[in-house]
């Protein structure tokens, strides 16, 4: 099943082009992830798709009932998230507001979904600790145990291990494959780790001021756009 389409999508700054000739399709269970280098219109891409920037010329388009906003995002990690004065529960039980309308009232089954989403992310155990506590990697898991509860259908993470150490990252990359086969819930992923990419997506799309490649994993590992860049050692 289809859920976002882009035709010769294109955006820009200061009327000067930020990446151009976007063309994707993806459906429902999919793991994207998005790799190019520094400057390369990554960024750019994910304000898009939040639509939060409109597109110079070409299309993006939600298909089969998606919303913007059942999107769930985990956005880069910022020094204002890391010192959040708020406990686990508080964050995690935001990211279920959109969902709740013009009542902003929790019923029992809410919960229950809010909480099933932070046993999923080991999480549930500290629901009461502060967030600015928290180890990086257990903000990230509460981060995106916030995401979950926005959505049922696609995550957006937008370099989700930025300054995590080796072992948390790989557990990270674990968490989020396990919820895109477990759940069905489809990932998009901003990834500085192209060896995780390489391992865990389904498909690649690779961004340089334009596409380079979209395509599934193993057409992009045996293209050269693929081999330069994951051969080569780069990062995104």
């Amino acid at each position: 099943m289809k859920l976002i389409t882009s035709k010769n999508l294109t955006f820009s700054y200061d009327n000067k082009i930020a990446v151009e000739n976007i063309n994707f399709t993806i459906n429902q269970g999919d793991y994207i992830c998005i790799v190019g280098e520094n400057g390369a219109g990554k960024s750019t891409l994910v304000k898009g798709l939040l639509k939060l920037k409109k597109p110079t010329y070409g299309q993006l388009i939600f298909e089969n009932n998606l919303k913007s906003k059942e999107i769930g995002y985990l956005p880069q990690k910022s020094n204002y998230q890391k010192d959040f004065p708020a406990t686990v529960k508080e964050i995690v039980f935001s990211g279920y507001l959109n969902k709740l309308g013009l009542i902003p009232f929790y019923k029992k089954e809410d919960k229950k979904v809010i909480y099933d989403n932070m046993e999923k992310m080991g999480i549930y155990n500290i629901k009461n600790k502060s967030f600015k506590d928290l180890s990086g990697g257990q903000q990230q898991r509460v981060l995106l145990a916030r995401a979950l509860c926005a959505t049922s259908k696609v995550l957006l993470l937008d370099e989700p291990t930025t300054g995590l150490d080796p072992i948390v990252t790989k557990e990270f990359y674990d968490l989020v494959y396990k919820i895109n086969k477990e759940l069905n819930i489809t990932i998009i992923m901003v990834s500085h780790d192209i060896k995780y990419a390489i391992k865990y997506a389904s498909h690649i799309l690779h961004l340089q001021k334009s596409q380079l490649f979209f395509g599934d994993k193993k057409d992009y590992i045996n293209s050269q756009v693929g081999r330069d860049f994951f051969n080569g050692g780069s990062l995104c």
